[in-house]
């Protein structure tokens, strides 16, 4: 009798294992569905060289690279973005997104 429950609650553990690992590969998949689709509108948007310079700030603050093309996904899915970006555009955009620099001042005395 107790074998048989432990079988059972193997079993189950066995099966709720093997759901949580699916659950995390469709996540992933959409994940990369996502990302897959958010680089096709990206190039449709982007003038090559913007999309560069682009490439080039994720590389250095990933995080407001993140959020700009997150920001032009969502005006060219929602059609308010009727010209494709230059770089001189994308500039002003990467110059109103990230963060003001404090300067410090050394006062010798």
């Amino acid at each position: 009798m107790e074998d048989e429950l432990e079988e059972i609650r193997k079993r189950k553990l066995l099966e709720l294992q093997r759901e949580k690992l699916e659950e995390m590969q469709r996540q992933e998949e959409l994940k990369r569905q996502l990302e897959v689709q958010k680089k096709a509108i990206l190039r449709a948007i982007l003038e090559p060289e913007a999309r560069e310079r682009l490439a080039r700030v994720k590389l250095a603050y990933p995080e407001i690279a993140e959020a700009v093309e997150n920001q032009l996904v969502y005006l060219a899915q929602s059609g308010r973005l009727n010209t494709r970006i230059t770089d001189d555009m994308l500039k002003e955009i990467l110059r109103r997104t990230m963060p003001k620099r404090k300067e410090t001042k050394i006062i010798r005395k």
